[in-house]
């Protein structure tokens, strides 16, 4: 006997539980025939009678009674794996999802995020973590359910999604000289040349995304001249640098549209051509068919994605 034939195991536990043959197989929906071939096959395997006919019916034999406890909590146990179903149901949902993010991402994303799931998902948490080195691994490992921003390093290898594509502009301060004297700069514009460009003070990013560094090859490849003066670690501080300083910083476009109002600061297209770049969302393999990833993946992309962002794409070969 094959004991990976659950159904021996099935019949066994219901001659012990009616202690009759004949009600065994009404309970199962078998004919008697297929019970008392199955009721020889589990006898020839285990080497013992394992129910005797008495006067009350089939009594378990010794062997039997201890054998009995093990078969019924396999069969428990595949009740089970039957039952479970790969479904999520986020307003009942009790889950921590991990999202990896630049500190722009969490700036543009976070706060719709959150009054999302206070209305659909009053169960689920948020943890968030900074890219770095190690996000591939924390994605592949299951330790990081999704990584947002510009991350060229997993356009190989992962499934991404586009969410929009970002273009840079430069913030400067309203009390800036720029502003009051017109040497360069045009008020009513709100434009800046290429000689002021190059002859202010910058304040550039050192965050972990990419983006900061789609300026410095564009820079570096022009030929232009950028005297910078200071290095900030993430955008949070850029409007704030710019606000109390004569610095001039260039950051993406929807934070600058976020921070718009918040501060003395104003934005004006950068004096150059800069490549425009895509901020995507990337997942493994791994969590593609999971409904608690999809749901946060469709949830992300309704709150940030633009309308030319398409469709999932499948992972290149790494």
């Amino acid at each position: 006997m094959n004991l990976t034939d659950l159904r021996l195991l099935a019949v066994f536990d219901a001659i012990h539980a009616s202690a009759s043959v004949t009600r065994a197989a009404d309970a199962l929906g078998l004919g008697q025939p297929a019970v008392s071939v199955a009721l020889a096959k589990l006898r020839q395997h285990f080497d013992d009678p394992l129910f005797v006919r008495t006067s009350s019916g089939m009594v378990p034999t010794p062997f039997a009674q201890g054998l009995a406890p093990a078969v019924r909590a396999a069969l428990e146990a595949l009740d089970v794996v039957n039952a479970h179903r790969n479904d999520f149901d986020p307003a009942t949902a009790q889950r921590t999802f991990r999202l990896c993010m630049t500190d722009i991402s969490q700036l543009v994303l976070l706060p719709p995020l959150w009054q999302q799931l206070r209305q659909v998902a009053p169960g689920v948490r948020i943890e968030i973590e900074p890219l770095g080195p190690d996000t591939a691994q924390r994605l592949e490992t299951g330790d990081a359910d999704l990584a947002l921003g510009h991350i060229p390093q997993l356009e190989a290898g992962f499934y991404q999604q586009l969410l929009f594509r970002q273009r840079f502009v430069c913030l400067v301060g309203s009390a800036h000289p720029v502003w009051a004297n017109g040497a360069g700069a045009d008020p009513s514009s709100g434009t800046l040349t290429l000689a002021q460009f190059q002859a202010a003070d910058h304040a550039v990013i050192t965050s972990s995304g990419a983006a900061p560094r789609v300026v410095d090859r564009e820079i570096a490849r022009l030929g232009l001249q950028r005297r910078v003066v200071m290095e900030i670690p993430s955008f949070l501080g850029a409007a704030f640098v710019v606000e109390h300083t004569n610095m001039v910083i260039t950051i993406p476009q929807r934070l600058a549209d976020l921070l718009q109002g918040r501060g003395a600061f104003r934005q004006c297209p950068v004096p150059f051509a800069l490549p425009d770049y895509e901020v995507k969302q990337h997942w493994h393999e791994r969590d593609h068919h999971d409904p608690g990833n999809q749901w946060l993946r469709r949830t992300v992309h309704q709150l940030l994605a633009v309308a030319d962002a398409g469709p999932p794409t499948t992972p290149a070969p790494k």
